[in-house]
């Protein structure tokens, strides 16, 4: 399988290509971008043949099987969807845009393609997990969830990109609201959104505030929002750019436990069994859940899986991402507006 990468930035050197050069019978065989010396020091590194500031050329090479967009925010969907009209498989770069009408035009092209297309975020064995025992009634009625996904910014992401391609420190296209689009709540907030998603399930309606805090933008750079899942129970998702101690944390609670990762003792993922439904003293029991169960890789090896067993991913799907989109730009209006705002779409395949 020839895969081509449009975009020579971090996201391309610190995830695509690692990834995806060390999955046995897949090559990078073309990579595109905007600068020149990116390009050189990307392919001298991973050993990628073809090298081009012409996107279009490698969209039209037929030595091209499948693509990754590894582009900013607002060109995803743009390249996303020449990238199928041009018959190839796709994997799109979170987030997949910050335009509804753009997230229904590339769903409606999904339907239309019988291309493979991988959409992340990525969902690693202890949010699999989670999903599963939740949806099997190991922790009861669904009861709410939170979930929180924030570092230090983009300026501290990228000083080792920087440092990779041997660039010196400029304003960084995050903070430009230009060329940017969304800011902490899109870029960060999107891990937080889907995976509540992928384990709850579609949101029914959402409450946001949003703040400026520290960063050098007029995005928002810090954010909370409030779900409502279709069975009435509230979630919780929060972001930022302004946490350079940096946090993922995940909850998920039920009727008869809860759900934490990371877990207690190194465990990926705790299920909390109450002591007692009538006793308040009596202590709840831990239990270290086994993910190893899970047969799941990183995202490039799911989605190179999907291409060979011809399948549409099974979360990180188009349809998936759309409806986070939604909740995302709902959390933005709610912010702005100050009212709840209800949303449309599924995060289930029509």
């Amino acid at each position: 399988m020839n895969v081509g990468i449009i975009g020579a930035g971090g996201i391309a050197y610190k995830l695509h290509l690692p990834q995806l050069t060390a999955i046995p019978g897949v090559q990078v065989t073309h990579l595109a971008g905007r600068e020149e010396h990116r390009l050189r020091i990307l392919a001298e590194k991973y050993d990628v043949p073809h090298c081009t500031t012409d996107y279009q050329a490698l969209l039209a090479d037929d030595r091209v099987d499948a693509v990754v967009v590894a582009l900013p925010h607002p060109l995803h969907v743009p390249f996303g969807l020449q990238v199928l009209q041009a018959g190839k498989h796709l994997l799109m770069q979170k987030p997949l845009c910050g335009r509804m009408d753009e997230a229904d035009r590339f769903v409606e092209a999904v339907e239309r393609s019988d291309r493979i297309v991988y959409c992340l975020p990525h969902f690693g064995p202890e949010v699999r997990k989670a999903r599963q025992l939740l949806l099997s009634g190991a922790i009861g009625k669904f009861s709410g969830a939170y979930c929180r996904a924030s570092h230090g910014g983009p300026e501290v992401y990228y000083a080792e990109v920087r440092d990779a391609f041997q660039e010196t420190g400029e304003e960084l296209w995050f903070f430009k609201e230009g060329e940017a689009a969304v800011g902490a709540l899109f870029d960060m907030g999107v891990y937080a959104v889907a995976t509540l998603v992928a384990i709850a399930g579609s949101v029914r309606a959402v409450t946001g505030m949003i703040a400026t805090v520290d960063k050098p933008t007029t995005l928002e750079d810090t954010a909370t929002l409030v779900l409502q899942f279709e069975n009435g129970a509230p979630g919780t998702a929060e972001t930022g750019w302004c946490d350079p101690a940096r946090t993922w944390q995940l909850r998920v609670h039920g009727t008869a436990g809860k759900l934490v990762s990371p877990g207690e003792n190194g465990a990926p993922l705790t299920r909390w069994e109450p002591g007692s439904y009538t006793r308040e003293d009596v202590p709840a029991i831990p239990h270290a859940v086994d993910c190893s169960d899970i047969p799941v890789g990183n995202a490039h090896e799911e989605w190179v899986r999907c291409i060979r067993e011809n399948r549409q991913p099974d979360l990180c799907h188009a349809w998936a991402a759309r409806h986070v989109t939604e909740v995302l730009l709902a959390g933005l209006e709610s912010a702005r507006s100050g009212q709840r705002v209800t949303l449309r779409t599924r995060a289930e395949r029509v």
